[in-house]
């Protein structure tokens, strides 16, 4: 009785487990089929693409610095003295030569005048000797003296020539000691703090004021070692210019890069420049702190990509582009310059279509569907 039922229970298992089979067959043709979702099963990424663009591109360096005058002169007497006039007012704006302070210069001038009276005397003494050498040729001419009186008359003539000559440069000398009591300004500027007053004692280590150039004027700031090449040729092949702002709320000046250190920091690697600026609204004071910018060269004809669209990580640096099988490709990039939101990379042909938004979701050679389509369809479907 037993071995009747068997047969048939048997029987119904084969034919389930066939009917479980034919289900799995038909569920693996189907995913492999035209209704695929994509690679590795899953759906294409939705991502946005933009086009590159080809543009001349700046380099810029941007730096803080320090507005330095081009000549600051600290005054000090050249001899001792007493104040005798202050001709000027602290923070005015002097013009070179113009006469600041006046010392007491008596004695001087009494000096000057007894070195004049010497030149004189001299050449009086001169011109008596000449007369006598004179007479001493016309005797001797006549043989009624020797060689030796007319000769020993040239010696005289001679020393008292010489005599004179001294005196004159005595007179010379005295004047420049008396010229050192009229203290005027060697350049044009804004004169500083004064530290004396009529009837101040002063001598050669006194310090009376100081005189600072205001315009043209310039900043001082260090830039990488790197941008040295670009800097020089730059500077060979005509003036590079310098942007600096002087604080908020102020318009940026213009000015031009002026000087280039013959070293390089070793410690911080950087290199150390100087830009000129005119400054007649003296907009730039000395020791002031202020921002600069700095076009050390310029890419020209660049391919430019977003910022956004360059990956980095172990293999190197890519972008992804949009293939025309609507694959992502992955294509190596170099960054040459990075500024903003956009970047000049190399690599590019610049026909491409750069994936930007949706990329973290897309692999190499994946499927992917742009956002605009995405878009479209739902429109359509909404509408139906």
């Amino acid at each position: 009785m037993k071995k009747n039922h068997l047969g048939p229970i048997v029987a119904a298992v084969l034919i389930i487990a066939g009917a479980t089979g034919c289900s799995q067959d038909k569920e693996a043709a189907g995913a492999g089929g035209p209704g695929a979702k994509g690679k590795g099963g899953q759906p294409p990424a939705v991502v946005n693409v933009v086009a590159p663009q080809r543009r001349d591109v700046p380099v810029v360096q941007q730096a803080n610095g320090t507005v330095t005058p081009i000549r600051t002169v600290d005054l000090h007497p050249q001899t001792t003295a007493t104040i005798r006039q202050v001709h000027i007012k602290e923070g005015q704006f002097v013009k070179a030569g113009e006469l600041l302070f006046s010392l007491d210069d008596r004695a001087d001038r009494a000096n000057l005048d007894k070195a004049q009276a010497q030149v004189e005397r001299d050449r009086a003494q001169l011109a008596d000797l000449e007369r006598q050498y004179k007479r001493s040729q016309d005797l001797f001419a006549q043989k009624f003296i020797a060689q030796s009186a007319v000769d020993t008359l040239k010696a005289q003539v001679d020393q008292a020539r010489a005599t004179l000559q001294s005196d004159i440069a005595a007179v010379r000398a005295a004047g420049v000691t008396t010229s050192y009591t009229s203290i005027r300004a060697p350049m044009s500027g804004r004169v500083g703090g004064i530290a004396v007053y009529p009837g101040s004692l002063v001598q050669p280590s006194t310090s009376l004021t100081t005189i600072t150039q205001l315009d043209p004027i310039t900043i001082a700031f260090t830039l990488p070692e790197s941008s040295l090449p670009a800097l020089l040729a730059a500077q060979r092949s005509g003036k590079i210019a310098v942007e600096a702002t002087p604080g908020a709320g102020m318009k940026p000046v213009t000015g031009t890069l002026s000087f280039i250190d013959n070293t390089v920091d070793p410690a911080a690697g950087t290199i150390r420049v100087k830009a000129e600026f005119d400054n007649r609204d003296t907009t730039l004071w000395p020791g002031q702190y202020v921002g600069t910018k700095v076009t050390v060269q310029t890419i020209k004809d660049a391919v430019v990509v977003p910022q956004n669209a360059i990956i980095t990580n172990a293999q190197g640096t890519f972008v992804y582009v949009l293939d025309k099988d609507h694959s992502a490709k992955q294509v190596p990039v170099q960054r040459l310059y990075g500024a903003g939101l956009d970047a000049a990379v190399s690599g590019l042909s610049g026909d491409e279509q750069i994936i930007t938004e949706g990329k973290q979701n897309v692999r190499p050679g994946g499927k992917v569907r742009l956002a605009s389509e995405v878009d479209k369809g739902g429109k359509k479907g909404g509408s139906a």
